[in-house]
């Protein structure tokens, strides 16, 4: 199965068919869609001016998706390598315990999902790496009472038992499923109030 790297060769790859070098553009959203993977695409279609089922168009609008969402890989995986540091130098002081933070990496560990869209067509439409620092920036700094990504405050409780979809905090401004680790408790209880409501789509 090809990685990242050689899935993003193959986007610049001049001697492929474009149609080629686009599959293998969406095969890279395999390895890293902050978003998820349908949402993550909706979005770099967006920002690079290509339709989602094209199949032939500019190869440099390609190109440019690819390179925003290595720009934005570069910085989760950067974020990552300082963790895993972290967790080995609290683990050898013999801090061994996990908490919230710890589990919600496990999860997303290598970025897929980092800040999932659970409607792939609403989600921030600032550019990827400028969201993975925002999201960095909030890991590091510990709870708030805000969306990491938008700084919006307007937080609401998404899904419910038995449905299937994200059951939590929900960004109604930008639409990412908010990691639970970000929040404080008295921002986790708004949301909380807010799941008897039906949630406000972003615009």
């Amino acid at each position: 199965m090809a990685g990242f790297r050689s899935l993003a060769r193959q986007v610049r790859d001049q001697g492929c068919d474009t149609a080629l070098r686009r599959y293998s553009l969406r095969k890279c959203l395999e390895r890293f869609a902050p978003y998820g993977h349908r949402a993550t695409w909706d979005h770099l279609c967006h920002r690079h001016g290509f339709g989602p089922d094209d199949r032939e168009l500019d190869p440099a609008r390609l190109v440019a998706a690819l390179e925003e969402l290595e720009e934005a890989r570069a910085v989760w995986l950067a974020y990552e390598e300082e963790f895993a540091a972290r967790r080995r130098r609290e683990k050898h002081d013999g801090l061994r315990g996990l908490g919230a933070l710890d589990d919600w990496h496990r999860d997303v560990w290598g970025g897929n999902g980092v800040v999932r869209c659970g409607d792939p067509a609403v989600h921030p439409t600032d550019p990827l790496p400028e969201v993975m620092r925002r999201l960095v920036t909030a890991l590091e700094r510990g709870p708030g009472d805000a969306c990491p990504v938008c700084a919006g405050t307007r937080i609401e409780w998404g899904g419910g038992s038995g449905d299937g979809r994200w059951y939590g905090p929900v960004c109604a401004e930008c639409g990412v499923e908010v990691p639970r680790a970000v929040l404080t408790p008295p921002a986790l209880a708004r949301a909380r109030r807010t799941c008897d409501r039906p949630l406000v789509g972003a615009a």
